[in-house]
């Protein structure tokens, strides 16, 4: 099982408090840092100093971290074009060695397209599986050929198809929780499926369909990884786990139920739960980036027992 950290940084953080958190994350041994992307502030956070942008941040991560994974859960495919999009993660994997993994979703909170003039189209998910044919279609296109894609959202001629990405291919993450439509792009763009803060019968249930769909598509079930995220808040004793659980507005017992919540044996004994359905790699979404002692607990108590 492998362990990567998640962070929300909208919800408050500068670019110098998350490589910080990537810093920590590559000390101590984790696989990965991820964020979100997201321009708005959810629930009651005042999200300050203001939002920072995922690629730009990925983009300065790759230059100051060596070894650990750098990706986005999820990028919205209705905050960029996908063939600036394409050259952006391109750049940045080149920038990074050969370390970036793209997850893109559909794009779904409605006030940060309002706050930002976003345009929030109705057909998101027609969107959403154009970007994935461009995108990969850019990529894989060999040098000296071009690209061309005439849908209905977006057209592209003779494109060059370029830069290109160290990694051939770059892998790329789908998740969500619809019973059709979702496990069907998985299985054909996807080389990770991420089922996010969901039940042990949710993720068990999807991660079917997930397979399914591969094996209708011509692949095999297990070419794909199986992922889920889910929030973190972890104490030696049940006064630090209650104190980590209020710093994020939090109650203990909702966190138990719908994440990895308690004492590190406890936490160690639901990865494993998870691990039984298939799940092979965990996002653990850390919400108080100022708490880096948390990291330094899962790090020693909780990665090492899995």
């Amino acid at each position: 099982m492998e362990l990567r950290i998640f962070t929300e940084p909208q919800q408050g953080a500068s670019y110098d408090t998350l490589l910080t958190v990537a810093k920590a994350t590559e000390d101590l041994g984790f696989d990965a840092f991820f964020r979100s992307d997201h321009y708005a502030a959810m629930g009651g956070a005042d999200g300050l100093p203001g939002p920072t942008d995922a690629w730009i941040t990925l983009a300065g991560l790759a230059r100051e971290t060596k070894r650990i994974r750098l990706g986005t859960l999820v990028t919205a495919a209705t905050f960029r074009l996908p063939g600036p999009l394409a050259i952006q993660v391109a750049q940045v994997d080149q920038m990074s060695g050969g370390r970036v993994e793209l997850g893109l979703g559909s794009g779904w909170f409605a006030d940060e397209h309002a706050a930002y003039g976003i345009p929030f189209p109705a057909d998101k998910f027609a969107r959403l599986e154009e970007q994935l044919a461009i995108i990969t279609g850019l990529w894989s296109t060999k040098l000296g050929d071009t690209f061309d894609f005439d849908g209905k959202h977006y057209q592209l001629a003779n494109s060059p198809a370029l830069p290109k990405p160290v990694q051939d291919p770059v892998p790329v993450l789908i998740g969500g929780h619809g019973a059709t439509r979702t496990p069907r792009l998985a299985a054909q763009y996807a080389t990770e499926f991420n089922m996010p803060f969901a039940s042990l019968a949710d993720s068990a249930a999807q991660f079917e369909r997930v397979r399914a769909a591969a094996v209708a598509r011509g692949r095999r079930a297990d070419d794909l990884v199986y992922s889920n995220a889910l929030v973190a808040c972890v104490g030696a004793d049940d006064a630090e786990v209650a104190r980590r659980a209020a710093a994020i507005g939090r109650e203990v017992d909702e966190l138990k139920a719908n994440g990895l919540a308690g004492s590190p044996a406890e936490v160690v004994d639901k990865i494993g739960r998870y691990a039984e359905i298939g799940a092979q790699r965990i996002y653990l979404q850390i919400l108080d980036l100022a708490d880096l002692d948390h990291l330094e607990l899962i790090a020693d108590q909780v990665q090492g027992k899995i």
